[in-house]
């Protein structure tokens, strides 16, 4: 490792740089995505964490990473911003839109068979699902229809050395802060869902496809941590700071 980590440093920016980082995040439930632009410091305060402990473990898998795990990870600082906006499409946007489905179907099932001992919970399992599904459905188009097509133009602009004109957004961070607003939202969710399933642990009387519905919520969870980790510390920054260079009419 070229730099040693200090409890000044921003998580997100540790994240973005070094991926393998994100397990350590995780293990110690420290929000690398919405709260990606805390400090060291202000994180392990937070969950109660001593920060020599997070700095040691972060050190660690960062000085052990092998080098052909890093040759087949994507740094996703240095790609083209239209890059990393088709692979969160093509990745993260078409996992949610079978995801949410096949899980709404995955606790129908569940409910189905388990809401004389587990009813309550399901209940309220499937209201928060529900809400999720609808915030997120609509995040996505948002995404798609407005904010990467804005984002794509602006790096058009900026290659093709031209001003920038006269955009309906305004400026890209007034949608940027429309999809963090939402992302905050969405933690939220997860974290209700960890709440009412006690953090996925399964009742003695599970059943397989009970089984199959938690290892679905669990690979939702990741997904989206890393959807929104890619969005709020590294693609949002990047093209706000790129529209930011890019002159204005006026100014030519």
């Amino acid at each position: 490792m070229n730099e040693k980590l200090t409890i000044s440093d921003i998580v997100g920016d540790i994240a973005a740089k070094y991926p393998q980082t994100r397990e350590v995040f995780e293990k110690f439930g420290i929000d690398y995505c919405c709260g990606g632009r805390t400090n060291l410091g202000s994180a392990t305060s937070a969950v109660g964490l001593a920060p020599a402990k997070l700095l040691d473990a972060l050190s660690e898998v960062i000085e052990n990473s092998k080098p052909v795990s890093k040759i087949k990870q994507k740094d996703w600082i240095a790609v083209s911003l239209a890059e990393l906006a088709d692979h969160i499409e093509q990745k993260h946007h078409t996992f949610m839109k079978k995801q949410l489905p096949h899980l709404q179907g995955l606790l129908a099932k569940v409910y189905n068979a388990h809401h004389q001992n587990h009813g309550q919970m399901l209940t309220n399992l499937r209201q928060t699902l529900e809400v999720l599904q609808d915030d997120i459905e609509m995040h996505l188009a948002k995404e798609e229809r407005i904010l990467f097509p804005y984002i794509r133009q602006i790096e058009t602009y900026a290659n093709e050395k031209k001003s920038m004109p006269e955009m309906h957004c305004g400026t890209v961070q007034n949608p940027i802060g429309q999809m963090e607003y939402e992302h905050q939202q969405v933690a939220e969710a997860l974290l209700r869902i960890r709440e009412i399933t006690m953090n996925f642990h399964l009742p003695d009387d599970a059943c397989n496809t009970f089984r199959a519905l938690y290892d679905g919520l669990k690979d939702l969870e990741a997904d989206l941590h890393e959807h929104i980790h890619l969005e709020n510390n590294v693609l949002f920054p990047r093209a706000i700071k790129l529209e930011n260079s890019i002159p204005k009419p006026q100014e030519r």
